[in-house]
């Protein structure tokens, strides 16, 4: 495995619209895969939404019951809105869509470290990974995910 480098702590903040099922879906299938290399230690790992509406609410509950097929618990997540300061506190911005990455760069301003990108950017793809609130697909965005979390951590 390779891991970014001699960086001692990298901070990643994923990124969905509410925050109730791609991004904490993503924040913890990132804690789990980074626990289980014996990491955990050189990583910060939250998520965040884009909107206000979900605030302080729990991740939507078929997003849990997929995480928990996995054996991956996310009980104590709420809903938290993105903030401008997020850009200072965070190496990597990790939005689930293109729709997202919009919003980010909106609240932002400016990309200019280069930390905004689309989480299957790090599996060698230009895709989104759907919102499952709409398609009901908890499944195929879990894979999604996993997939794009691997590749992050995978990456040099």
């Amino acid at each position: 495995m390779q891991f970014f480098g001699e960086k001692t702590m990298i901070k990643v903040l994923f990124v969905c619209l509410g925050n109730i099922c791609r991004s904490p879906m993503a924040e913890f299938v990132m804690k789990d895969l980074v626990k289980k290399e014996g990491l955990q230690d050189n990583f910060y790992i939250e998520s965040a939404a884009t909107s206000y509406e979900e605030c302080g609410n729990p991740v939507y509950p078929p997003a849990v019951r997929e995480l928990s097929k996995h054996g991956i618990s996310c009980a104590e997540k709420r809903a938290r809105t993105m903030t401008k300061d997020d850009y200072k506190r965070f190496d990597y911005i990790i939005g689930m869509e293109d729709r997202n990455i919009t919003i980010i760069k909106r609240i932002i301003g400016a990309d200019t470290e280069n930390k905004v990108y689309k989480l299957m950017h790090f599996a060698g793809k230009d895709e989104d990974i759907a919102d499952p609130w709409y398609t009901g697909d908890f499944e195929g965005v879990y894979k999604q995910i996993a997939e794009g979390c691997r590749g992050l951590l995978e990456m040099d």
